[in-house]
């Protein structure tokens, strides 16, 4: 019998064993997502005769004699599905790449269901949003705008027709209908005919933590029906690099082969298999033998700093691959002191020390990392061009990087970003594109990979680990005497991103704060381990976790409060912010100051929101129950050092609109709203009348790409530029034509006002066609000068203290973003931000056993924040125009995660004495805390 899509019989049969997602995508439904391949995330949700089901683990056979609608058969006629449209009007998504299998389980629902979504959304997750806009979009909207159920949302502010969709309105994502129709391409939705002849990639990884790989037999494997090809370490290029992408690779040390004849975690690749089917590849990696060497193997960097301990990368060169100490396992460190911390401890009246750590925590963007090459023919073989499709956050960074792996020019290579499912910065490396360059390379024939959910568990990257002892005395009055860190950050067995993330986390974490003696010692270590690499907060959440508890510990042993103690030695403009260099930055500067508002916002909403819970007679929970309050701020540098830079194209179009073509990608950080809204401002139209092209290495001539916050102040930065030139040069050519002078000159939305003569603007680009002018532009910005940005989170919780359960009774975040581009938009970076802080400061962890082995490695072993977890947050946005920013806006997408586990570690402190100095806070680990505390003990120090 056949099976039904969307309203048509299908004559094709599902392969034995195929489940349905599969079977769907390959008849062109790329709006059938995979997450997991568990069932576990929701992403692949369709309806079998109108019932939603997770399509990764429903067997396609089953659909036989039965109607499958996908979220493309969702609307009708054209017209969208009222669980569509309201997804649209409430801009429920951000990267969207989970929204299709929301939307299709929301559309089922009755209105009792919708009146319980912690307990029927539990099937779906979103790692982007918070899911909040989530809530607005499947209930219709009814809490959406500026409602006050939260406690007020000065985010709110900012209607979509306001400045007909120019800077501070809330203009609608560009590429949202295509979103909610399953019609938006990411990286692998490329229909089968355009790329004939498509081979799969799958891999064979160590199961040792540390090796020597003395043989390796293919014979069997190459055997195997479909299987074309087998790499291993023989046929991969020598040259040595890293994973990690910046604008300048020796910010990382190489010591990275695309297959190496040594493996140094569990996980790591052994060999590329290649074939005509996922299948075929998979059962080729079984058939491979692979003879091992065991090595001595090293699981903490406690244990790497030993004297005798195994060199994980003892035999290569420091100085020539950039490792500090090789042989000490060191990647990178840092010693540092400014004033004289013994004199300070001596000059204190109250000292706290104490040791904090961060776990290793994983991105779980939705879409798992996955690319295609293939190679493009030219009539001169030595010109053929490999074409590159990645889910990467770093285009251009990529294709240099194939480019010196490869020995290839850039000019033959074009690396292209579609849609991407979620970054957070695990897509900040070269993780997938080096394998299936080189099998194209080979085969002459197109080649794709796509990491399970295990894989991206057990084999991309991670955050860093840290170990952070701290030490720091306050006067009586409320002033820091000194601070002293020793740091030892855990970069597992490669050290992509070691030393950023340790001089970074180093940096803005100790800089906001006045203090005239700091000393810092930091290593960031080898272990064979997972690899770490670039996360959210890039080093600075792991810090601010442990200098806030500390900032806490300091107030509460003088009887200050947190709050005013920390606006005693917080920054204010003119002060010097150091960190472990005697002088600043010299690139960095207040372009504006919104620390003090943030502060103030954040007291005054904890104040309004106790003053609600005791009107409502809440603030009593009963005898077991114990509540607090705590807060924590940070602060970023809005751009990341030594040069971020961004390139844009813009031009005026024969019907009246524009084109801009920009290299930053768009993975639901919002760059390609910002984008147009900023080209909007500077040409006087608005922002759907902009046309935002991206991500793509062939646009323009260089990006550096989408992290470090650096889509709006570096890219939209060139893009400014570029529209308020090309403003100037539609002005002139108006002029010339109108017989005025530039100066009477204006434009209009769609038009050119020359005295009392209006000009359309195709008009005006006739008129520059008769004048040999070409109307375009081009914007360029290098990421210098920096501001800074700041935010404050706040808590209200409640603890049992015979359970362990934790409450949240209030959460709140006030954000120094400068002037908001767009304040739904931003608003929905906060939310999303404090979401994935409270996984981390709550529950998720990558776990690894006593072997190196990842344990945690399916989603269901490995808890992000469903839409039960997440608590409805205030967010409220300080006042503030940064001088260096585009139109006065700063960076907004990693900093709020920042403050948020230290505000809750203070909160949970405040409501019951005990300090947790370890993440994550989890219910057994408040349990046991509060257990073992002695009651007569005001303070213990949990380091469960």
């Amino acid at each position: 019998m056949a099976i039904e899509i969307n309203g048509t019989a299908t004559e094709a049969a599902p392969r034995p064993g195929q489940c349905l997602r599969t079977f769907l995508r390959e008849q062109g439904n790329f709006g059938v997502k995979k997450g997991c391949d568990g069932g576990d995330c929701g992403a692949c949700t369709v309806h079998v005769d109108g019932k939603p089901v997770h399509s990764c683990i429903y067997p396609a056979v089953r659909a036989e004699g039965h109607s499958v609608t996908t979220i493309e058969g969702l609307s009708s006629e054209g017209e969208l599905h009222q669980m569509q449209q309201q997804f649209l009007d409430n801009q429920g998504f951000q990267c969207g790449f989970c929204t299709a299998g929301m939307m299709m389980t929301a559309a089922t629902f009755d209105e009792e269901q919708k009146a319980n979504l912690p307990r029927n959304l539990k099937g779906n997750l979103c790692r982007c949003t918070g899911y909040r806009s989530i809530a607005d979009a499947v209930c219709g909207g009814a809490r959406n705008g500026q409602n006050t159920s939260d406690g007020g949302t000065a985010a709110s502010a900012g209607p979509e027709g306001k400045n007909r969709g120019q800077l501070g309105a809330n203009v609608p994502a560009p590429a949202g209908r295509a979103v909610v129709t399953g019609t938006a391409r990411y990286t692998l939705d490329v229909p089968p005919e355009q790329l004939p002849g498509l081979l799969h990639l799958k891999l064979l990884r160590s199961p040792h933590a540390h090796a020597r790989i003395v043989s390796i037999d293919t014979t069997a494997a190459l055997r195997v029906p479909g299987v074309v090809a087998v790499f291993t370490h023989e046929d991969a290029p020598a040259r040595l690099f890293s994973t990690a992408q910046h604008e300048l690779y020796t910010d990382d040390p190489d010591d990275t082969r695309v297959l190496d004849d040594v493996v140094r975690f569990i996980g790591q690749r052994v060999a590329a298999i290649v074939a005509e089917s996922v299948g075929a590849a998979e059962a080729g990696a079984r058939a491979i033998k692979v003879e091992y060497e065991l090595l001595d193997a090293v699981f903490s960097p406690q244990d790497a700093l030993l004297p005798g301990a195994p060199a994980i990368h003892g035999e290569k060169d420091g100085e020539t691959a950039r490792i500090s100490r090789p042989q000490d396992n060191v990647v990178a460190e840092v010693h540092s002191e400014l004033g004289n911390v013994e004199a300070g401890f001596a000059a204190a009246d109250f000292i706290h020390e104490n040791t904090y750590q961060t776990q290793r925590v994983q991105h779980v963007a939705m879409e798992t990392h996955c690319s295609i090459a293939w190679v493009e023919p030219s009539e001169n073989p030595a010109e053929d061009r490999l074409m590159v499709r990645s889910s990467s956050q770093v285009p251009f960074l990529v294709r240099r990087t194939l480019a010196r792996v490869f020995d290839l020019p850039e000019d033959r290579i074009r690396v292209v970003a579609g849609r991407v499912g979620g970054g957070f910065g695990g897509k900040q490396e070269v993780l997938t594109e080096d394998l299936v360059a080189m099998a194209a390379l080979n085969l002459r024939r197109p080649v794709q990979v796509e990491f399970t959910r295990t894989e991206q568990f057990t084999a991309t990257t991670t955050r860093h680990p840290f170990t952070i002892k701290v030490k720091a005395g306050t006067s009586r009055d409320g002033h820091l005497t000194a601070m002293q860190l020793d740091v030892v950050t855990n970069t597992g067995a490669y050290g992509n991103h070691a030393p950023g993330v340790m001089f970074h986390g180093c940096g803005e974490s100790l800089a906001v704060y006045n203090c005239a003696n700091k000393k810092v010692d930091a290593l960031a270590v080898y272990t064979n381990t997972v690899p770490a690499g670039a996360f959210r907060g890039y080093g600075l959440s792991q810090m601010i976790f442990a200098i806030e508890s500390a900032v806490d510990e300091l107030a509460v042993g003088i009887g200050m409060d947190p709050l005013e103690f920390r606006l005693k030695n917080m920054v204010r403009p003119g002060d010097h912010m150091l960190s472990t260099n005697p002088e600043p930055e010299e690139d960095v500067f207040y372009g504006s100051y919104g620390l003090d508002q943030c502060v103030a916002l954040v007291r005054d909403a904890l104040e309004r929101g106790g003053q609600r819970y005791r009107d409502a007679g809440l603030d009593d929970l009963g005898p077991e129950w114990v509540t607090g309050v705590g807060s924590a701020l940070s602060m970023i540098d809005t751009v990341p050092p030594r040069g971020h830079f961004a390139h844009t194209r813009l031009r005026l179009l024969p019907d009246g609109a524009f084109d801009a073509a920009v290299g930053t990608a768009e993975f639901g950080n919002g760059t390609t709203t910002v984008h147009a809204q900023l080209a909007a401002t500077a040409l006087s139209t608005t922002a759907s009348n902009v046309t935002v092209r991206q991500s793509d290495t062939d646009l323009v001539e260089h990006d550096t790409g989408a992290f470090g916050s650096a889509g709006t102040v570096v890219a939209g930065q060139a893009t400014l530029l570029a529209a308020q030139e090309l403003a100037l040069r539609i002005r002139a050519v108006a002029a010339g034509y109108a017989g005025v002078s530039e100066a009477d000159c204006v434009l209009e939305d769609g038009a050119v006002r020359c005295g009392e003569r209006v000009l359309a603007l195709a008009e005006v680009y006739d008129a520059g066609q008769q004048q040999g002018v070409e109307l375009a532009a081009e914007g360029r910005w290098g990421g210098t000068p920096r501001s800074v940005a700041f935010n404050v989170h706040g808590f209200r919780v409640a603890v049992n203290t015979g359970t362990g359960e934790l409450r949240i009774l209030q959460s709140v975040q006030a954000a120094d973003a400068g002037v908001v581009v767009n304040p739904r938009q931003c608003r929905g970076q906060v939310e999303g931000g404090i979401a994935q802080a409270l996984g981390v400061a709550l529950y998720e962890e990558v776990r690894v056993n006593e072997a190196g082995k990842v344990t945690t490695d399916i989603l269901r072993q490995y808890h992000i924040p469903t839409f039960a977890d997440v608590p409805r947050s205030e967010v409220y946005f300080a006042k503030t125009n940064d001088q260096m920013g585009p139109l006065g806006a700063k960076s907004m997408s990693e900093s709020p995660f920042n403050p948020v586990a230290p505000a809750l570690a203070n909160a949970i402190r405040n409501a019951t004495g005990v300090r947790f100095a370890a993440l994550p806070i989890s219910r057994d680990k408040i349990y046991l805390a509060l257990k073992d505390a002695d009651a007569s003990t005001p303070t213990q120090l949990a380091r469960i």
